[in-house]
Order: structure tokens, then C-alpha cells, then sequence
């Protein structure tokens, strides 16, 4: 069985393929403190669940843009799996060719989505990826990752609303039932909500302008509040990141 972990700012995303199925996932708090021995633990407990053993896991594969995390995550693969795992490094890779100044710079998540996003519906694609931060990427035609944006994430955003306003309440970010609010909770709710919509289309749009026609494919912890309002979105792929994880690892392996 092969173990991937996606390491995000707010969550970590883990799954276990089987004979290249994704058959168990799960999504935990990203915490900086914990030692390797209490992610072992907690890893422990949640294959336990699923009735699967240490023993069964083969091979490990990572993508992490918290280089904290790095060697807690690194003493759990060799020291409990028994696995030296794989990490995904955008500058030292053979899968995807990469137009990104410099290669170092880039999110390892951001690489391991346009491959998986690639491999689903070729290109020319988009991925927007509904994260702590909001990614829009793109691949060529030629299967090439070519840059994007990265700007705050809708819950950056609605938080520093609530930090920086007085008198404004955190509000739960949600689609309202309507465009103006009549109280400060809804109008708040409404210009996040579709605030972030029409950015997004925004944003799509204008890369289109410079890409061409593509498959935008969206991801990511938020993705299905936005996806079905936003108007370009073409599909959803809520384990995008976790399927890239294991093309990653398994053309790495073969190369």
C-alpha cells in the first residue's frame, strides 16, 4: 500500500492507495508541535480504523509546504513504516516540466495538482486550488507548468474582515440567500461569499485570455461551497492532490 500526505498550512490530507485505488482518506489539523512519536501515534490510530496494520504500508510519498514538518514526518516514515519516503521537490523532478523562476520557489502541493490535473483532462488546464491560500495554476498543451497566482484564501480574507472591522462580527462563511443583506451578518456573508465568486471568475477569465480554451478543475478544503457558483469551474476533484501524490511516486519510481 502506498501512504500519501498532503502537508498544508491548516490541514494535513492523508490517503492509502491499493493497486492504484484510493481507498481511505483523511484530514487532520496541521500542528507544528506535535514530535514525530504523536503523528506516528495518531497515524497509527487512524489505519487502526480501517483495520490496516504499519506492516502493510510499502511506500510513502509527501508534499508539504511546512518545512517543519519535514523531519517529524521523515522519522515516522524510517522509523515506523520502515520506508524512505518520497517528497515532492518542484526543482528536483523529472515528471513535469517546470517554467517557475526559480523551480525551489514553488509549492510542492501547487506541482503535484497539475500533474494530477494533466493526467485527468490533458491540456491546457486550470486548477484552483480553495486552500489557507487560493492557488489558480496553469499546464500547457504540452503537459508544462507554467505559473499562476496565489492570493489570500477565503478564510484569511473573512478573518481579517472580523480582526481589522470594530464593530464586525466572524461571521460562517456560507452562500446567503440573497445578493443584499439586511443585516450585518448577512451583508457580510454576501460580499465574501460572492466577493470570492466573482474573483474567482475573474481570475479565470483573464487567464483564459492568455492560455486559451481549458478545463478548469477545482480542489481543495473549499472548493464545493464555490465550485458550483463560480462560473468556469468545469469540475471538482476533492482528492486532486492525493491522486498527484501517486502519479508522482509511481513515474518517480520508474524513472
Amino acid at each position: 500500500m502506498l501512504l500519501v500526505v498532503d502537508v498544508g498550512n491548516t490541514n494535513i490530507v492523508l490517503g492509502v492507495f491499493k493497486k492504484g485505488k484510493l481507498t481511505n482518506s483523511w484530514r487532520i489539523a496541521t500542528s507544528r508541535d506535535r514530535t514525530a512519536d504523536e503523528y506516528a501515534v495518531l497515524l497509527c490510530d487512524l489505519l487502526s480504523l480501517q483495520e490496516i496494520s504499519f506492516d502493510e504500508i510499502t511506500a510513502v510519498a509527501i508534499c508539504s509546504v511546512v518545512p517543519a514538518l519535514d523531519d517529524p514526518l521523515l522519522e515516522v516514515s524510517r522509523h515506523y513504516l520502515k520506508c524512505e519516503p518520497l517528497f515532492a521537490r518542484p526543482d528536483v523532478q523529472t515528471v513535469m516540466p517546470v517554467q517557475y523562476t526559480p523551480a525551489s520557489d514553488l509549492g510542492a502541493d501547487r506541482l503535484i495538482n497539475a500533474i494530477a490535473a494533466y493526467n485527468l483532462v490533458g491540456g491546457p488546464a486550470i486548477v484552483v486550488d480553495f486552500g489557507t491560500a487560493t492557488t489558480c495554476d496553469a499546464v500547457s498543451s504540452a503537459g508544462e507548468f507554467l505559473g499562476g497566482l496565489i492570493l489570500p484564501g477565503i478564510g484569511i480574507s473573512a478573518e481579517a474582515l472580523f480582526t481589522k472591522g470594530a464593530k464586525l462580527p466572524r461571521v460562517e462563511i456560507k452562500k446567503p440567500g440573497r445578493v443584499i443583506g439586511d443585516s450585518t451578518v448577512s451583508c457580510m456573508q454576501s460580499g465574501i461569499f460572492h466577493g470570492y465568486v466573482s474573483l474567482v471568475e475573474g481570475i479565470i477569465a483573464r487567464m483564459k485570455e492568455e492560455l486559451g480554451p481549458a478545463t478548469v478543475l477545482a480542489t481543495g478544503g473549499l472548493a464545493g461551497i464555490f465550485a458550483g457558483e463560480a462560473k468556469g469551474i468545469d469540475r471538482v476533484e476533492e482528492h486532486l492532490t492525493l491522486e498527484g501524490l501517486r502519479i508522482f511516486y509511481e513515474r518517480a519510481a520508474r524513472a
